[in-house]
């Protein structure tokens, strides 16, 4: 009886193929593997979280979906802007993305990186893990992907090879490294810096030679990759932005699984993302300063803002915050800075 039904089954589904009709979720061919970008490896907290997610979604999926992680962002020749652009376009199946590079085509992603607007880790949290980030999720779906779970990359402190930075006055004229957003080109250009746009590929030798005097990045990636190897001994924590990470799957792709392996790899990610959470923050903060001891064990000076002396760069960059808040929507700005009061 099983041996007549195939070939009829089989001889159906051709002819919905035929007609164009959509077939089941079951009945749809998985790919042999899943493409992954991100933009750090293993290294990093960030291409960890991605290769766990990879990992769990495996193992939950009893391998029907397989997934290969891609760093760099190499299925985009290293060029982190386009990595969204790709996604949508399916070049792309899977991403643990940044909100800063994904911000130039979702304009509301630029909300984390208003100067000065998360002064700590809850603050994070109340954004993400709220209203806000609901509503976040809310906009990506509507571009042809499936949002499931915030990750992070953390604060993002400033680091030169020339001197300290302990005043806005300080930042003039230094050439600084800056990721491809227009918002971080108008940040560094109200302090009276030099900021180039450049990939991170290039970012790593630009310093070495001294084509740019500085950069910024959280302290996890400063440590991993070894900062202070190319020239970066000063480094200031002023956490004046933080860059969320976004584990997210092309729509195509979710559709064309089933509703069981869909709960699987949603749960992997949510479970990803709390551990590359947990990753990220580990030893750098006041009870668990590991990672900056080591960073000062290797001969960088660390300068430590207070309240008053981040108020001065605050200050200074006030016109852009405004600017921008305007740009990427009033009153959701006006909920992220009602969200963080509560915090």
């Amino acid at each position: 009886m099983t041996r007549r039904r195939f070939p009829a089954l089989l001889a159906g589904l051709f002819a919905a193929a035929a007609l164009g009709l959509s077939l089941p979720a079951t009945a749809q061919q998985y790919k042999d593997e899943y493409k992954l970008s991100t933009v750090l490896g293993e290294a990093f907290p960030w291409g960890w979280g991605a290769k766990r997610w990879a990992d769990l979604v495996a193992e939950k999926t009893d391998g029907r979906i397989r997934i290969k992680v891609y760093p760099g962002t190499s299925l985009v020749s290293g060029d982190q802007t386009k990595e969204f652009t790709a996604l949508r376009q399916g070049i792309i199946d899977i991403a643990v993305g940044s909100t800063i590079n994904w911000s130039p085509q979702v304009k509301e992603l630029n909300l984390f990186a208003l100067p000065f607007l998360m002064p700590d880790h809850k603050a994070i949290d109340a954004l993400t893990q709220g209203r806000v980030g609901k509503r976040l999720f809310d906009i990506l779906a509507e571009r042809d992907v499936v949002p499931l779970a915030w990750g992070e990359n953390g604060f993002r402190e400033v680091s030169n090879s020339k001197h300290p930075v302990r005043t806005p006055e300080d930042l003039r004229g230094l050439k600084m490294r800056v990721v491809g957003s227009p918002l971080f080109l108008a940040t560094f250009n109200a302090l009276g810096a030099n900021p180039t746009q450049m990939s991170w590929a290039d970012a790593q030798p630009a310093m070495a030679t001294g084509a740019v005097d500085g950069q910024e990045n959280p302290l996890g990636v400063f440590s991993a990759a070894r900062l202070h190897t190319v020239g970066q001994k000063h480094l200031t924590l002023w956490g004046y932005v933080a860059d969320p990470l976004i584990f997210v799957v092309n729509r195509k792709v979710w559709e064309s699984w089933t509703e069981a392996d869909r709960k699987a790899v949603a749960e992997a990610a949510n479970q990803a993302a709390k551990e590359e959470i947990a990753r990220a923050r580990a030893g750098i903060s006041a009870g668990d300063d590991a990672v900056l001891k080591e960073i000062e064990a290797n001969g960088v000076a660390v300068v430590h803002l207070d309240d008053a002396g981040r108020e001065a760069f605050r200050k200074a960059t006030a016109d852009v915050y405004r600017e921008w808040a305007g740009r990427i929507g009033a009153d959701l700005v006006k909920q992220a800075e009602e969200d963080v009061a509560r915090r």
